[in-house]
């Protein structure tokens, strides 16, 4: 089935594991000739697909003095740049991307190459809520411009449709009615009159490779100095108006939409408490990711300057169990990379990603929604995807086709477009889709062993969430 056609020229940035999985994506459901599909990336990775496809493939490594030389040529009006690369500037792109009048879509807002770990930057201005900041200021600046989609790969992206769809579910299951809100200040209304206080990206991947994480390598099921980039930035959460304890560790930034807060110590060693319906009770890692930020501000309800009601959001991420023993070992050389790097993908045996969010707080006490998608499932769907880069190259090319159908929209996060068409391309790839309520709370079989510092007259707070 072909979505949309699609007259202008596309490149695509960057070629590693997104890149190579949404091509056969984009050839089969985007009307356009191949031929007008260029691949621009640093390495060699994905050659051989680029040629079995037919897609022009050159290997240039962009930087601040040559990205407007190479793009240029390549960009003009009612075209598209689909950023799947690390280590150049969103803002940048997004900009170059305005000036040619084309489309932009990426699936997080990069930095240029050490903007993560610069040391001369402060914790705060290393954050992803400063990239957003940086992103969303172009909103201002370009407000009828070409539609650029800001971070809509799976999560962040898909995860803010699932949220909508929760908030339905909720709706419906407590007699509040199925009306789908037409703005966000309908979707914040709804959330807060179902008493939704923590919103959890909880998520659980269970894929297993036929050899095992040797000494000195890293592996992952997606981009390795994609996670181990967002790993080494600071924690990040969305801040609830519930919460009533402030982390010792914790800081407000000095400027913004200020609907998140940081905490002094890298996601990739901070542990929080979460919940899948397979998995069941889990510790996850605090990963900073632009959802955080993004779900808590669009829910954001204000009574003047003052906010009156907004949702505690963050990521908990389990990853492959070989992942886990790759960030422990990297946090023991004080956050250094491994010299090795293996991206899974052939090599998996067996497996799933549960990804989905967990809706807390609301009078069904917890609620998880997303897609269980295995590996056997990905196989028979879609050629170079494992399950996770599956539920990220799905998005990305929702993202995509929506950017084509509304090429005037300026720039946008996915929580402000619609996510019934986002879930429309995207259901067929993303396995079971599963809504699941549960009694869990993260005092769940507390103070078992030991005595903790809990906040039993009300469970849904941060301080209650966290794992030392």
């Amino acid at each position: 089935m072909k979505h949309v056609s699609f007259s202008g020229r596309l490149v695509i940035l960057g070629f590693g594991s997104i890149g190579q999985g949404v091509l056969p994506l984009i050839l089969r459901h985007i009307d356009m000739p191949k031929e007008r599909i260029t691949i621009v990336t640093a390495e060699d990775r994905g050659h051989d697909e680029a040629r079995e496809y037919g897609i022009r493939f050159e290997r240039i490594a962009l930087t601040r003095e040559n990205y407007r030389q190479v793009l240029q040529p390549l960009l003009g009006d009612g075209d598209a740049l689909l950023n799947l690369s690390v280590d150049v500037s969103s803002v940048a792109l997004i900009e170059l991307a305005q000036a040619q009048g084309a489309l932009y879509l990426d699936t997080c807002i990069e930095p240029w190459a050490g903007g993560y770990t610069d040391p001369s930057l402060s914790p705060s201005q290393r954050s992803n809520y400063a990239l957003r900041e940086s992103a969303r200021a172009l909103v201002r600046k370009y407000p009828n411009g070409s539609t650029a989609v800001l971070t809509h790969g799976a999560n962040p992206g898909l995860v803010s449709h699932f949220v909508k769809e929760a908030l339905l579910h909720i709706a419906r299951d407590t007699g509040h009615g199925t009306a789908v809100p037409g703005d966000r200040a309908g979707w914040a209304a709804l959330a807060q009159r179902l008493g939704v206080k923590v919103i959890h990206i909880a998520e659980r991947d269970t894929q297993v490779a036929d050899r095992p994480k040797r000494r000195g390598e890293f592996v992952n099921t997606w981009s390795i100095d994609g996670f181990v980039g967002e790993g080494c930035q600071p924690s990040e959460l969305g801040w609830g108006s519930h919460e009533k304890h402030f982390p010792a560790d914790g800081k407000h930034h000095d400027f913004g939409c200020g609907a998140a807060i940081y905490l002094m110590r890298p996601g990739a060693g901070t542990r929080v408490r979460s919940w899948t319906p397979l998995e069941g009770p889990m510790h996850g890692f605090l990963v900073t990711h632009n959802e955080s930020i993004s779900i808590a501000d669009y829910y954001t309800v204000k009574s003047g300057d003052a906010v009156v009601y907004r949702p505690t959001v963050h990521y908990a991420y389990h990853p492959c169990d070989d992942a886990v023993l790759s960030l422990h070992e990297i946090a023991g050389k004080n956050w250094a990379m491994q010299p090795a790097k293996r991206l899974m993908m052939d090599e998996i045996e067996s497996g799933m990603d549960e990804l989905g969010v967990l809706l807390m707080g609301h009078a069904r006490g917890a609620y998880w929604y997303g897609s269980r998608l295995t590996i056997e499932e990905t196989r028979k769907l879609v050629p170079y995807n494992n399950a996770t880069s599956l539920q990220v190259t799905v998005a990305v090319l929702a993202g995509l086709v929506w950017a084509i159908e509304n090429p005037r929209a300026g720039v946008v996060e996915a929580d402000e477009i619609d996510h019934q068409r986002i879930m429309e391309i995207c259901r067929p790839y993303l396995g079971e889709m599963a809504g699941v309520y549960s009694d869990w709370t993260p005092l769940f079989e507390r103070e078992t062993l030991f005595p903790e510092e809990l906040d039993r007259t009300d469970p849904w707070q941060f301080k209650n969430f966290r794992v030392a």
